[in-house]
């Protein structure tokens, strides 16, 4: 089985602040991800100048994408890029953690997302889009699909519907299932109807946590899992500590979260969703699947942003073979 993704490519500059203050000071909803121009990114530079920051290949997509390929899945993503070091970046990162990378690229400056976190571990964003949101309708061709048997996408690409409509459209001729993750409340909040089109029409597997679940339907995680379970074929809701809601037709599953030191939640939802298709490819039960889910994303948040070493990888695959090998 083959996995290719499509979301914004961007580059994550990661800044751990001392307090929530700083957050005021930039004028960033704690928890939520913005959408910012350049004075704005400009004034979060300005801001976090003294502060430490890494950087490293992002977006929900890719990291989704970048975790199923460490599993061993062949995995592609479809991205838009610029020509300047962080496109360079971007590429070279993909490559190496074994994704195929279907990039293209525009004049503009490549698009960064600013991540401040909280000692708490909460993470918060100013995504600068930049090239990222330059993809478009036309950019989509067919044979990018071919050989491809799940298309997994974010709701970060809801600024441009008849982008995703076209995506979706080709990925279901090509007989691909089609995985959503919601992304974030507050994108969830302006744009229901066409994440309801969305769900309804196109998507197989939805992923959300409890604030998108809730954003979207308006009910706490028990109900949200009823309403979305209705409109997709598999659907998850994520709470936390507590660990995730599984349900696909009648069958209603729970995952437990593993224990962990939480330092940084960044990447935590795009790792749940590349451990839990890692299962579902392999046709494991839907819990075990969610258990996958909960050890990939209680690994990721122990450390500073969405990638892990080789060494931590080592151990999540040996991990993740006596999970299955526990329940064939």
């Amino acid at each position: 089985m083959r996995v290719l993704g499509m979301g914004n490519a961007l580059v994550d500059v990661l800044t751990q602040l001392k307090s929530d203050d700083s957050l005021n000071v930039m004028g960033l909803p704690k928890g939520s991800m913005q959408l910012i121009d350049e004075a704005k990114l400009f004034s979060i530079i300005d801001e976090i100048k003294s502060f430490e920051s890494k950087h490293a290949s992002g977006g929900s997509a890719a990291n989704t994408i970048c975790g199923l390929a460490q599993l061993g899945i062949y995995s592609g993503f479809i991205g838009k890029t610029g020509p300047d070091h962080y496109g360079k970046l971007y590429a070279e990162e993909l490559k190496k953690n074994n994704v195929i990378p279907h990039l293209l690229e525009n004049d503009m400056a490549s698009g960064c997302a600013m991540a401040m976190i909280t000692p708490d571990g909460e993470r918060t964003f100013g995504t600068y889009l930049g090239a990222a949101a330059t993809l478009e309708v036309d950019d989509i061709k067919p044979e990018i699909f071919e050989n491809y048997q799940y298309f997994h996408i974010e709701g970060y690409l809801i600024q441009n519907p008849e982008l995703i409509r076209k995506a979706c459209k080709l990925a279901k001729a090509a007989g691909c299932k089609i995985a959503l993750d919601m992304a974030s409340y507050n994108v969830v909040e302006a744009n229901l109807d066409f994440f309801r089109e969305l769900l309804t029409e196109y998507t197989d597997i939805v992923f959300a946590n409890e604030e998108e679940a809730y954003a979207f339907t308006g009910k706490e995680p028990e109900e949200a899992l009823e309403i979305l379970g209705e409109l997709c074929e598999i659907a998850v809701v994520k709470v936390g500590a507590k660990g995730s809601l599984i349900k696909r037709g009648e069958e209603i599953a729970t995952a437990q979260a593993i224990e962990a030191s939480c330092l940084d939640t960044t990447g935590a939802g795009d790792l749940y969703a590349a451990g839990f298709l890692y299962g579902l490819i392999h046709n494991h039960p839907l819990q075990v699947c969610g258990q996958i889910g909960s050890l990939l994303s209680g690994n990721v948040i122990e450390v500073i942003g969405a990638k892990m070493d080789a060494e931590r990888w080592d151990a999540i695959k040996d991990r993740v073979s006596q999970i299955t090998l526990g329940n064939n």
